[in-house]
């Protein structure tokens, strides 16, 4: 029976007083004087009643019980009675326990009496501290309890800390391995072709050699060390040799916020290239750790001038001497102060800023920020009474030095798009390799492999497809750019007759959308729940309330109402404003982003009706890489054309991109974009783009797209396997397309643009499958944007000759077929010729139609159903995608109208 069970049974603990003058009981613990006679058992139980002590159930005799020492004698119940002689000091800590545990239990509400079955007070079991209430707030009670393992924590941490501290340290190399580094040969990158088939890929170019020439600190004029320093540390002079806010966000951000390097960091990570290699945290904690130590043993000029003797410039030049005659064809003593400025500028992005011409952003970059950035440094600098720098009005009257021209294949026997290739590829692996470290330093010195997705025989398809227009002005602006819809892979692009004099027509190179922006507008209706079905007004002029002037449709035609898969084909402008204004821009433009334009496309014009229209600016690759999403069931991977990165040693280096890549984002749904791709056959098959039509027969679905005043001409289409997208424009925005042999008024992007798109898939998808698109699933509701029709008077009934019965008298003058000469018909009137697009009446007398068969836009199985008619008699060429053009109009030789122009 357990101890509770026991007390309960029989009233708590029995206590050993009994008779004052007998022996004394056994529910005590086992004194010190011996074990007690017998069988007797310390902590055993008598029976009730019985005065022998003898143990419970056993049957034997009783023992004789122990004498109880006379002192003890008179203890009953934990008070010592009167006149009961000497009290032992144990009875006085027994009844001290059993006074306070007596008082605990009445504080707590419970009578010591109900716990020890109604004896007196000192018969419970002593609480312990850990069950005693402490009434201590609970911070004052966690940190009692918490101090000492916090303590203990901290200094293991410490201990830990300067422990790591000291291996690091000691591990990091320092001022003596700085000139076997520095002479350690460099290699070149190679770029390879794709492979073709089980053939291995060829090296289509390669970096160039790298050259480099040491100078000593002396020899550096001042106006170029203050450049540099302005650029990239304005108090390098002042500060340690690390940056400790760079640091916190570098650990905070994984990386991700970039260290706020510090020159001497920079030189580390400059002579030590293995840094590349190891995770962004690695990277920079031993990037500290070496620049720490660099800091303690060198002195800041001695720093600076290994900096500058190995940082990497672009093209080709690695350090401050061989970057002063690669840019200024000089050596670096005879800078001057903007020139200086530059170099320093330069540092961070070589690449970018290499070229002679420069693109549109990294121009504006280089302008509107860095140049100021540098003239604002260089006169805080000054104004700090350090002894550096230049006063304020003549940092801001420092001007962008004159560069001499640079082409890394500047052989005249090279074609033009290897230097193409080799900017191309370098500007893709410093965006998407970020991570990895590698940077255009890394490029041009480390001896990389780098394979890509180019096919060479494409891109040369690619520039002579060009060649079906006729003559342009040297300035035209050539884009194409071919896209895998399947991988996002690059196969082609057009890059420009010179590297070092244009920039890439299509990588770089934007211009004005125009109505080849709109079916990024119908994805995002058909995303919004309105149908391919859904009705609208194309009739032309039309006000919007965003709008100061009223939208026009090209050459001012009014199409009536229409649903949105004419809208498509005959690029009526009116119901995409109305789309665009109803759902808003923002959100057109957050489908052409997710869908593959670039985020800074979006901020080229105002946000608003009219980006439906195409005002935006956009590159060949911008659109190229975004119908490739409508082309792979509405999931978007990022055009790309590097698909292996190789150290020199073998080691594959994994893109910061790879898992987009791999699984691609749902940026439409599957029939999303087949409801695009649907509305966009149309274009080709009956609309505006019928020019793009393929010679084999193969399903194509596309959009043109002309700017108002024909600053723009474009065509984007693709076949199930293959996208491409050409622009032209010219190399001024405000300058109108020019071709020999056609007036302004005749320049279309269906009429050029898709002219080159055709010349180019035809070459392009020789020998592969035919493939078909998916069908059309017609997602959302079938919604009607009519405007509601307004009420108008009652007709006035006039009275009428009652029809008669008799023939008339002249048969010739039947007023279904006048003829004209005969006297005997005058005065009669010939019934109203038709509207060429109310169908009802066209087909009046004709056979009833299907259902399927009355609307606009019949499926294929209308035809030749008795009043469809020719569908392709209806075509009706591009209309651009301006907004205050002008058009005119002309007549094939059926009668039915042909509308060339502009979007108003």
């Amino acid at each position: 029976m357990s101890t509770e069970r026991r007390r309960n049974a029989d009233g708590g603990r029995r206590r050993a007083d009994g008779p004052g003058d007998g022996p004394r009981g056994e529910g005590g613990r086992r004194r010190a004087d011996g074990p007690p006679p017998g069988d007797q058992q310390s902590g055993g139980r008598r029976r009730s009643g019985s005065g022998g002590g003898a143990r419970r159930g056993d049957g034997g005799a009783e023992r004789p019980r122990r004498p109880r020492p006379p002192e003890n004698e008179a203890r009953s119940g934990g008070r010592r009675r009167a006149g009961s002689g000497p009290r032992d000091p144990r009875d006085r800590d027994r009844e001290h326990g059993s006074r306070s545990e007596g008082r605990r239990a009445a504080g707590r509400g419970t009578r010591a009496a109900a716990a020890s079955g109604g004896r007196g007070g000192g018969g419970g079991r002593r609480r312990s501290r850990d069950e005693e209430p402490d009434d201590r707030p609970w911070y004052k009670r966690f940190f009692a309890k918490a101090w000492k393992p916090a303590l203990a924590a901290f200094g293991l941490m410490v201990i830990g800390g300067v422990g790591a501290f000291a291996v690091l340290y000691a591990q990091a190399p320092d001022r003596d391995e700085l000139e076997t580094k520095a002479e350690n040969e460099m290699s070149a990158t190679q770029i390879m072709w794709a492979s073709q088939g089980d053939e291995n890929p060829e090296v289509a170019v390669t970096t160039g050699e790298v050259r480099r020439v040491e100078v000593n600190y002396e020899d550096i004029p001042p106006e170029v060390i203050d450049g540099v320093l302005a650029a990239e540390q304005r108090t390098f002079f002042q500060d340690p040799g690390i940056s400790i806010s760079g640091i916190g966000r570098a650990i905070l951000s994984r990386g991700e916020a970039g260290g706020g390097s510090t020159i001497t960091q920079q030189m580390a990570r400059n002579y030590y290239s293995d840094l590349e290699q190891d995770d962004r945290i690695v990277r920079k904690i031993r990037e500290i750790f070496i620049a720490i130590k660099l800091g303690q043993q060198m002195e800041h000029e001695e720093i600076l001038e290994a900096y500058l003797n190995t940082i990497y410039f672009g093209r080709g030049a690695s350090g401050i001497e061989m970057a002063s005659q690669a840019y200024f064809d000089k050596s670096v003593s005879e800078l001057n102060s903007q020139e200086g400025a530059f170099l320093g500028l330069i540092i961070q992005m070589p690449s970018n800023f290499e070229a002679t011409e420069m693109g549109d952003w990294t121009r504006t970059y280089l302008n509107e920020e860095r140049w100021p950035y540098i003239q604002d440094q260089l006169a805080l600098m000054h104004e700090e009474g350090t002894g550096r720098g230049l006063p304020r009005e003549e940092a801001e009257a420092l001007e962008i030095p004159e560069r001499i021209p640079y082409d890394p294949t500047a052989e005249a026997d090279v074609d033009p798009k290897f230097g193409y290739v080799r900017d191309a590829v370098i500007k893709e692996i410093t965006e998407r390799y970020e991570g990895s470290g590698i940077t255009a330093a890394t490029i041009a010195t480390q001896g990389l492999v780098v394979e890509t997705s180019l096919d060479p025989a494409l891109m040369d398809a690619a520039t002579g497809a060009f060649d079906v227009l006729p003559g342009t002005p040297e300035d035209t602006m050539k884009g194409l750019t071919a896209v895998d819809p399947a991988t996002g892979e690059i196969l082609a692009f057009h890059g420009g007759p010179a590297v070092s004099e244009v920039v890439n027509n299509s990588l770089q190179h934007r211009t004005q959308a125009g109505s080849s922006y709109k079916p990024y507008v119908l994805a995002t209706a058909l995303s919004n729940d309105i149908s391919l079905r859904s009705m609208f007004d194309g009739d032309s002029p039309q006000n919007f309330p965003e709008l100061q002037s009223p939208v026009q449709n090209a050459g001012g035609t009014s199409y009536g109402p229409v649903d949105l898969v004419q809208a498509t084909a005959d690029s009526v402008n009116t119901p995409f404003v109305e789309l665009t204004s109803r759902l808003g821009a923002a959100a057109v433009d957050e489908t052409a982003v997710a869908a593959g334009v670039d985020e800074d496309q979006i901020t080229t014009s105002t946000q608003g009706p009219l980006v439906a229209l195409g005002t935006h600016q956009v590159t060949a690759l911008d659109q190229a890489s975004a119908y490739a999403t409508f082309a792979a069931g509405g999931v978007h991977r990022p055009a790309h054309m590097v698909t292996e990165l190789r150290m020199a040693d073998g080691t594959v280096v994994v893109p910061d991109d790879a898992e987009e890549i791999e699984q691609g984002t749902q940026v439409v749904s599957t029939e999303v974009a087949a409801d695009v791709t649907y509305a966009m056959t149309q274009v080709v098959e009956a609309g505006g783009g019928s020019s793009a039509a393929l010679p084999d027969g193969r399903p194509v679905a596309g959009k043109t797209g002309t700017s108002s005043g024909a600053v723009s001409a474009w065509f984007v289409g693709y076949t199930p396997q293959l996208v491409a997208a050409v622009g032209l424009s010219r190399a001024d925005a405000n300058l109108s397309l020019e071709f020999e042999g056609q007036a302004e008024s005749e320049i279309f992007g269906g009429t050029t643009s898709a002219n080159v798109w055709k010349e180019f898939m035809t070459t392009a998808v020789e020998g592969m499958p035919v493939e078909q698109f998916p069908a059309p699933a017609y997602v959302g509701a079938d919604q009607s944007f009519l405007p509601t029709p307004s009420p108008s008077e009652e007709p006035t009934e006039e009275e009428s000759e009652e029809p008669s019965d008799e023939p008339s008298d002249f048969p010739e003058c039947d007023p279904a077929n006048i003829d004209p000469n005969n006297p005997n018909c005058e005065g009669v009137e010939s019934p109203p010729e038709c509207d060429p697009f109310d169908l009802e009446c066209q087909n009046e007398g004709n056979p009833e139609l299907p259902e399927e068969c009355t609307g606009p836009n019949p499926p294929p199985t209308c035809e030749g159903q008795p009043g469809t008619g020719d569908p392709d008699d209806d075509a009706s060429d591009d209309d651009g995608g301006g907004w205050g053009g002008w058009g005119r109009s002309t007549t094939n030789e059926s009668n039915r109208m042909i509308v060339l122009g502009r979007d108003e």
